[in-house]
Order: structure tokens, then sequence, then C-alpha cells
């Protein structure tokens, strides 16, 4: 669902969605299409250990205030520092099952390989799961009805101005971006 006031080709574009929904892969594409920086917010907010970076807030400031970005909407504490200044609201709403299929893999494939992630760090070992409240598969099943309840009521609310864009499935995905991608190549050539 394409919000009528969405701009063509946005400069400064927020990704919402469930832990696994694909924020990020998302993120990178758009970044790609529409010719803008990515920038990985849990890298901003992530430091060693897993603690939060103090500078965090500060870079989430320094971030919003530049030109063009694309950036996962994610930490209660910088949405609306980021909401102020996007074009665009994008919200992926995919199928839960799928979503937690996904998350799950990506847990298990990360701890497995022990890929590191942002300043150092790694995934827990795999049965925190049952002992960790902060685990991002439990965390995900406890927020699982949030978005669907919260976001549009939230960014009418705080930021009615803001265009919302809803993809609920891959095609919807891959139908935006390749239209999006269209666009961005047409004005391209124009220049």
């Amino acid at each position: 669902m394409l919000d009528a006031d969405a701009p063509a080709l946005p400069r400064r574009v927020l990704v919402a969605g469930l832990s696994g929904a694909g924020k990020t892969t998302l993120a990178r594409r758009l970044a790609g299409v529409l010719d803008v920086p990515h920038t990985e917010i849990d890298a901003l907010h992530h430091g060693p250990g897993w603690v939060p970076r103090p500078q965090f807030l500060d870079d989430v400031r320094a971030l919003a205030g530049s030109e063009a970005w694309v950036t996962e909407w994610q930490y209660r504490s910088a949405r609306p520092l980021l909401a102020a200044r996007a074009d665009l609201l994008v919200w992926l709403d995919q199928p839960y099952p799928l979503v937690l299929a996904r998350l799950v893999r990506r847990t298990v494939r990360r701890r497995v390989r022990r890929e590191v992630l942002w300043n150092g760090n790694v995934e827990g070992p795999l049965h925190h799961l049952f002992t960790d409240p902060e685990h991002v598969v439990r965390y995900q099943w406890v927020h699982r009805h949030k978005y669907r309840r919260d976001l549009v009521p939230w960014a009418r609310r705080e930021h009615p101005d803001l265009p919302v864009v809803r993809l609920t499935g891959d095609r919807d995905v891959e139908r935006w971006v390749a239209d999006l991608a269209g666009l961005a190549s047409g004005a391209g050539r124009g220049r």
C-alpha cells in the first residue's frame, strides 16, 4: 500500500518492521537505488559487549541532520529524531511465520559462524533464548503485535506529514523497489 503523499524519490528513508523482517536488507537496497548512504542504526547503538554507546543519540542527531540517508526505524529514543526529518517511512509488514523463520535462521547462522556484528559483538549462546528476556527471538515474539497496533497511529499522531508505505510480502517489496529503481534511473538520465 503506497501512501498517496509519498515522494517519488525520497532522500531520507526509515525502514520499520519486526526483527527479522528484512529492514537492513531493504535499507541497503534502497540506499543503492536512491544513491544515498545507508547507516545501520544497530552499529550506532551497540558498543563492545552489547553496551549501548553513550554517543548514540548524538550520532543519530548527526545522521538525521544530514541531507540524505536510509536507516532502520528502531530504538524508542532515536525514532522521533529520525522521523522528524524523514521523507518516507517504509513498513515491512511481512507474515509473522515468515519473519520468525528468517529471524531464527539468521540467529542460528550468526551464532554457529560466530559472525562478528557491531563493535566486535557476536550472538550469545542459543540457550539464552530461554534465559534472556532481551534475546532477539524472545523480543520479537513479545512485540510481534506492536507494529500493527501502534506504527501507523504513532506516525499519524506524531508526524502527520510523514508518508508511510506498507509492504505486506516479498512481492510487494520487489514491485515497489523495481518501481523506485525505474524512477531513479529515469531521474538519472534527466540530469
